[in-house]
């Protein structure tokens, strides 16, 4: 049995847990259908907003910013995108982009995912360990029937990952040990990063999350604990 010591299964999300870009893909499809350019996929808009993602929190992070919540950050790059896709950006109504911008709220999980997690459940506390705020975290466990015991995250830290202090302070909350809770991941980055804070690091195996063309995070890069190709495999090597 693997991680024998470990108390609690903390996870990424976006592309760990659910399919961002099919999700988002999906929701687009309509809206460009009534407003987009014509040589505008929803594929494309999907992996341009997810581009976004990284120098939005890079802002919070690096102090240029106060902390704002995802769904805040998400609106803004959804705003900044849209002449790149809409024939005439100033006829969108406002609420019909407040309801785009909950994609990703609407994200289905994996296939694996949930018979996983509730064979984890079982035995630790599981829960999501996201840049995703909560609200967002809420929705889509509703619609995808995630069962998690706990929500934590960028606005328990107010700030977002790879800051040590999200990884730290949901141990805190978590009344555990960093060698308690293990970080679970298709990202090589945010498990060194959840490693060098003393958890322990499964990775799980997301090769199309970025669709047919991905080049990273195809393969675990490092030793973590455990190495495995979904949440079912990593059910059976804790023992689950």
């Amino acid at each position: 049995m693997a991680l024998p010591q470990v108390k609690a299964f903390v996870f990424d999300v976006f592309g760990t847990v659910v399919d961002w870009r099919g999700g988002v893909t999906r929701e687009a499809k309509p809206f460009l259908a009534r407003y987009g350019k014509a040589d505008a996929t929803p594929e494309a808009l999907a992996d341009t907003w997810r581009s976004g993602y990284v120098p939005a929190m890079l802002k919070v992070r690096n102090g240029e910013r106060a902390f704002a919540k995802l769904d805040v950050l998400h609106r803004e790059n959804l705003d900044a995108l849209l002449p790149q896709f809409v024939a005439d950006p100033q006829a969108v109504p406002l609420d019909v982009l407040d309801e785009l911008n909950l994609a990703w709220h609407k994200l289905d999980p994996w296939p694996d995912s949930v018979s996983g997690l509730t064979r984890l459940k079982a035995r630790h506390i599981i829960a999501p360990l996201s840049n995703g705020n909560i609200r967002l975290m809420v929705d889509m466990a509703k619609r995808g029937g995630l069962p998690w015991d706990a929500i934590l995250g960028a606005e328990i830290a107010q700030t977002y990952k790879p800051t040590p202090d999200v990884y730290l302070r949901a141990v805190d909350a978590l009344m555990l040990r960093p060698e308690e809770v293990c970080m679970v991941a298709a990202h090589n980055d945010d498990l060194a990063s959840a490693r060098r804070c003393g958890l322990k690091t499964a990775f799980v195996a997301r090769p199309y999350e970025r669709g047919p063309k991905q080049t990273i995070d195809l393969k675990a890069e490092s030793d973590w604990d455990v190495i495995v190709n979904d949440m079912n495999e990593l059910a059976d090597a804790v023992g689950a």
